[in-house]
């Protein structure tokens, strides 16, 4: 399996080769070598557990690949340089994407490497005698959430998986079958479960952890695999309710947090926030390397030839009917987007000729006085925040025929955006169209767009909306990317997505 050696060498790197300081989890990079037979101690299991953060870090996931899904789910367009900049995207955008699409591969490739560093600490300490509450104790916990969603971005984007619950043996074959998507969603829950029943809750952590995973992020991703499966097991909406209500409990109101603190380098790991993916802006890595601790997300959405960041490549342009979406008086829309007479940025007024589609995403922009240069930002970015959790609420109570109680989570979101409150007496098909409308809206450009699409009505959601804006060539087997034809060729028992 020759291009799977890619993998197995980098699982190899982060079984051998671990920091040992457990200081600042912000900026962990593996310097000093350790025995794999060496006893695993708190501190071990720390530095085994911060490589396998890692990997969210990648431009295949959070620095650029999950925030491109919103391209495929239309609410943008590439811009980028032209030609051929990009054009990986352009293609999975169109649904004309084949298995050498550069986009599916890079989104393949990078999860297996965190999934093999999370093998390296779950077969290190599962069946050992933990101390409840120790250092041990949560970094397996971190190991078993963080295993469960690199699993669940690829199942969202392939489909049933290979499940690698080991680290790679040399001595044994590495060609492993596809399990069933129904398989794929066990293993996820089940880390999920392990991984609630170890952690903290965010409360709970000191300073020098903040940004880890907590109890918090593995009830919300549980509530969202839950929320994901729900059209073909309707009773899984209670248990999503029940979860949004355990994170809740735990003493979050979206009346402590402003939206735009989100996106705001200076407030990083916030008062809405439940997890988030942590770069420092330390410049002592490679911006384009394996290991970015700068975030991208300033540098490929500041507007082209704007000089508004450091580093303006354009990418990520809203379109038009996306922008048709917002509401009047909608606070959010002049801390998202770009367009035409917003407020100015940083003083300096916006020109629709910036962009392709006269709009630019503006959420994620960091001022120059913060990130001098296109290798500094240190802005983290969200993948799990709190009015994420009242809109799956309201979605759950709603599709529960609870259509007057779904309104209570979802006009809080909205009383935040200055919006007059939805009535509990709309109908249940229109309130379901209020609370995809409100989480396209509330999340926008922050990749849960896409997820959202595809697991509404089974797909048929995404195939009339995608449609209604031209998508001509999507068809419900091309809501999932191809299975690289690289690792078909390697793996002797892989096989293809029909459709392609």
């Amino acid at each position: 399996m020759k291009k799977n050696l890619y993998i197995f060498v980098l699982q190899l790197v982060a079984a051998l080769v671990l920091t040992t300081s457990c200081d600042d989890f912000l900026d962990k990079t593996p310097k000093n070598t350790v025995d794999p037979n060496t006893n695993v101690t708190d501190d071990v299991a720390v530095a085994m557990a911060n490589a396998c953060y890692r990997t969210l870090q990648s431009s295949n996931m959070y620095n650029m690949r999950i925030w491109t899904l919103d391209i495929l789910a239309g609410n943008s367009e590439v811009g980028a340089g032209g030609g051929t900049d990009g054009l990986e995207t352009v293609q999975a955008a169109n649904f004309v994407a084949q298995s050498d699409n550069g986009m599916a591969l890079y989104m393949w490739r990078s999860p297996w490497v965190g999934i093999g560093q999370c093998n390296i600490l779950i077969d290190a300490l599962e069946g050992k005698d933990l101390l409840a509450g120790s250092d041990s104790e949560r970094s397996l916990g971190e190991a078993y959430f963080l295993r469960a969603h690199y699993y669940y971005v690829l199942a969202r984007l392939y489909g049933g998986l290979p499940l690698r619950l080991k680290p790679f043996n040399p001595s044994e074959s590495s060609a492993i079958a596809r399990a069933s998507l129904e398989e794929t969603y066990d293993l996820i829950i089940a880390d999920c479960e392990r991984a609630i029943d170890r952690l903290p809750a965010k409360s709970e952590l000191d300073d020098a952890n903040v940004g880890r995973a907590t109890k918090d992020a593995a009830l919300t991703m549980l509530a969202n695999v839950y929320l994901t499966l729900a059209p073909s097991h309707t009773e899984y909406y209670q248990r999503v309710n029940d979860l949004c209500d355990q994170v809740t409990d735990l003493g979050y109101d979206l009346g402590d947090a402003s939206y735009a603190s989100n996106f705001d380098a200076r407030v990083n790991n916030g008062p809405e926030s439940i997890f988030e993916v942590q770069f420092s802006g330390n410049t002592e890595y490679d911006f384009w390397g394996n290991n970015p601790q700068c975030s991208w997300l300033s540098t490929f959405m500041g507007p082209r030839n704007s000089d508004f960041v450091a580093g303006c490549y354009g990418w990520n342009q809203p379109t038009e009917e996306f922008m048709s979406q917002y509401e009047d008086g909608d606070r959010r829309k002049d801390v998202t987007v770009f367009y035409e007479g917003c407020p100015d940025f940083e003083g300096k007024p916006y020109k629709s000729s910036y962009s392709y589609t006269g709009y630019n995403v503006r959420k994620f922009l960091v001022s120059k006085s913060i990130s001098p240069e296109y290798n500094t930002n240190p802005a983290n970015f969200v993948v799990y925040r709190y009015a994420q959790v009242l809109l799956m609420k309201a979605e759950a109570l709603n599709e529960m025929g609870q259509t007057s109680q779904a309104a209570r989570p979802l006009n809080i979101v909205r009383q935040r955006a200055g919006l007059p409150a939805v009535s509990g007496s709309l109908s249940q098909a229109d309130m379901r169209e209020k609370i995809i409308h409100e989480s396209r809206i509330e999340l926008a450009f922050e990749g849960h767009r896409w997820f959202d699409l595809i697991r509404l009505e089974g797909g048929d959601y995404a195939l009339r909306f995608l449609r209604s804006i031209g998508k001509t060539h999507v068809t419900k087997e091309r809501l999932l990317l191809p299975i690289p034809q690289t690792e078909i060729d390697a793996n002797s028992l892989m096989t293809q997505n029909p459709g392609y």
